[in-house]
């Protein structure tokens, strides 16, 4: 099969294309022929190697059928959705033409819509989703501040929270992105920056904090939450250095949570993928009740056009792969 392997640490060139063998059937887990899968940060890193670990095979997720499954969880020729549970990082992933995964991480997936918008949607719904209503508990009427939301994380978030009916206040460093947050339902946009809880009428008056720009801002994030409110680090935009001068006590409030997730969890026992509305979120994305559409589609062959979109932060959504 053919496959996209890693060929050492560094640029775009890095990414490369070879024939490598099918994966056989075992127990416990499910090949699927991948369709389609979508593409994330995370794969920057790897590439880079800036990384904890990384398969030869990249990729964190994918949709696709079932082309063996020897336990029977999932029937043969099943459509299906797969993530994380040691993909593209401890076990090959998605940049290929087939995977196998443990059966903890896949997930029937059942609707009428094209593979490639189909792809758009599990990784990023699904941890957007286990943030919003695991650890932040949001609820409706209450007020949620999503910094960096105009990444495919952010948008799966806003269309979240705003179904749910919390009023959504969204970030972003370019400007000219407020119309893409707005069309999906938020209340107002604010130019992101580290002074933000300076410029912020509802600082102090906020419920919820999902913060995807990360350590580079988190400790302002927890300076606009009064008593009981919780903040959620859950993403990276901002870089990967951590936090500096981090003193509790004098920056946060007394009673307010921090939590964070990382999507590399799901399939462990605290987080089954099996926890998340999958299907649901799929209805209500080819119904049009989510706007979850990607916002670039690229071929296999194109795997290194998609890493320069993304590293130049050009993307402005979710990007996927189409393997045809």
């Amino acid at each position: 099969m053919r496959a996209i392997v890693l060929d050492g640490f560094g640029g775009l060139d890095k990414l490369v294309y070879k024939d490598i063998p099918e994966p056989a059937p075992m127990a416990g887990h499910v090949v699927i022929q991948i369709k389609a899968f979508g593409v994330n940060h995370a794969e920057m890193h790897m590439r880079r190697g800036e990384w904890a670990e990384n398969a030869d095979v990249i990729g964190l997720e994918c949709v696709g059928i079932v082309k063996s499954c020897p336990g029977g969880e999932f029937p043969v020729g099943a459509k299906v959705a797969a993530m994380m549970g040691g993909m593209g990082r401890t076990i090959n992933g998605s940049y290929a033409e087939y995977t196998r995964v443990p059966v903890d991480v896949v997930t029937l997936i059942n609707v009428d819509m094209p593979w490639t918008e189909l792809a758009a949607l599990p990784e990023s719904y699904a941890t957007a989703w286990t943030c919003l209503f695991r650890n932040l508990e949001i609820e409706r009427g209450q007020t949620l501040l999503i910094r960096g939301a105009t990444s495919a994380f952010g948008q799966a978030a806003i269309n979240l929270a705003v179904d749910a009916g919390v009023k959504v206040i969204a970030t972003t460093r370019q400007r000219a992105r407020f119309p893409i947050l707005e069309a999906l339902g938020v209340s107002r946009c604010e130019f992101e920056g580290p002074d933000l809880s300076k410029r912020l009428p509802e600082t102090g008056k906020l419920d919820r904090v999902l913060d995807l720009v990360g350590n580079s801002v988190i400790v302002d994030s927890l300076s606009m939450l009064p008593r009981y409110g919780r903040a959620c680090i859950a993403g990276w935009l901002g870089g990967l250095a951590p936090v500096k001068d981090f003193n509790p006590l004098a920056q946060m409030n007394s009673g307010v949570y921090l939590t964070f997730f990382a999507a590399f969890h799901f399939g462990l026992p605290d987080f089954p993928l099996s926890d998340v509305p999958l299907q649901l979120i799929a209805e209500k994305a080819a119904s049009g009740r989510f706007n979850a559409k990607p916002t670039r589609v690229f071929k296999f062959d194109q795997i290194r056009e998609a890493h320069r979109v993304m590293e130049a932060n050009e993307a402005g959504g979710k990007m996927v792969i189409e393997i045809a």
